[in-house]
């Protein structure tokens, strides 16, 4: 079973206890925030003692700025009596990538689609949808359609041998699987082959296979039609079916995730900022920086993603992410805050009690 399977699964799991794959989502976003919350809080303890340390750096790095190799020396000599790795803060966000990609390639996969694709949630439309796709109607008997659409077949199918009939037989590299028979003409019948050795079947059986049914996905619009695959050749399975013309629109649903991922991911760094501008060693030109960061990334991030089509579903998972990240802010910065504080106080008692001895001599 490979993770895009898996990751459909536990979303099918999570959906029959919550109702939706909406909250599915939500709630499979809360679980891996909560196993990711140890780095992420290692993260930001990892932050706020680089920016304790930033003066000793500093100084290190004028002292030996003409000689690179002791300056890398006298660093990680540093680095190693502070029990500081630099590198520690990288850690979430290499954790975080390969779910967030796995996430996209579930909801864009046409296992997802299949099951689950046309799903509302609140003011979502559809999960799958991108900012500018078409959703035709799936199950409908016409493929909605334009020249430069692509096809691809769901990972099973179901094969007529005769008498018999096999279920789920696996079809293997669907990705290149379905090719269409000459040029895409819309209002006319589309005729789609698929090659014999693409079914996981004995080479004994493969020359026996009458047809089968196959669900087609055209992957531009995520819609679904279950289609008869009859022989034709020696090894060829071919099918037509009848299309429609079909055209692109903006989807406003997905405008609005855009603008809540922006706002929320700027909060959380608007958030970051005002608790570093606490730290009064931080050099003003990289704070500097940090709010030109704060401004602009969520604009640059934002305008990625109206080039790149993400589903509405990945972004239910980032805007719930950055909400968690907010709170997580805050309650580990009031912790970290109230450790520095005991710190200060049993300081303090040590020197009170050093003084008092004085004293007393």
């Amino acid at each position: 079973m490979d993770f895009v399977t898996l990751t459909i699964k536990v979303l099918k799991l999570l959906a029959s206890f919550c109702g939706s794959y909406g909250l599915a989502i939500v709630v499979l976003t809360l679980i891996m925030r909560a196993c990711l919350w140890p780095f992420n809080t290692s993260q930001q303890r990892n932050m706020r003692t680089m920016q304790a340390l930033q003066p000793k750096m500093k100084a290190i790095q004028e002292r030996y700025k003409s000689n690179p190799q002791m300056m890398q020396q006298k660093m990680m000599e540093f680095y190693k009596e502070h029990k500081f790795n630099p590198m520690g803060g990288c850690l979430p966000l290499l954790i975080q990538m390969p779910i967030f990609i796995l996430l996209y390639s579930s909801l864009m996969s046409p296992q997802f689609i299949q099951i689950a694709g046309d799903s509302k949630f609140l003011f979502i439309n559809r999960l799958d949808t991108t900012l500018k796709a078409s959703a035709g109607i799936s199950n409908d008997g016409t493929m909605g359609v334009a020249k430069e659409h692509k096809f691809m077949p769901g990972k099973v199918a179901k094969v007529y041998i005769g008498d018999e009939i096999l279920e789920n037989v696996k079809i293997s590299n669907p990705k290149n699987a379905v090719e269409v028979q000459g040029e895409i003409e819309p209002g006319k019948d589309m005729d789609l082959k698929i090659s014999l050795d693409h079914l996981d079947l004995k080479f004994s059986q493969l020359k026996d296979v009458d047809k089968a049914e196959i669900t087609v996905t055209d992957v531009n619009t995520r819609e679904n039609e279950n289609l008869t695959f009859n022989r034709q050749g020696e090894d060829l399975l071919v099918a037509s079916v009848p299309t429609i013309p079909i055209n692109t629109a903006w989807h406003f649903d997905v405008i609005i995730l855009i603008a809540l991922f922006g706002i929320t991911m700027w909060l959380s760094q608007k958030l970051m900022m005002a608790i570093n501008k606490k730290n009064t060693d931080i050099d003003p030109a990289q704070q500097a920086i940090q709010k030109s960061m704060g401004t602009f990334m969520p604009i640059m991030i934002m305008f990625t993603f109206i080039i790149i089509p993400i589903p509405a579903g990945v972004f239910i998972y980032l805007i719930v992410s950055n909400l968690v990240q907010i709170v997580q802010t805050v309650v580990v910065n009031k912790q970290l805050d109230a450790e520095e504080a005991a710190k200060k106080n049993a300081v303090s008692d040590i020197d009170l009690a050093n003084a008092k001895n004085v004293t007393k001599e």
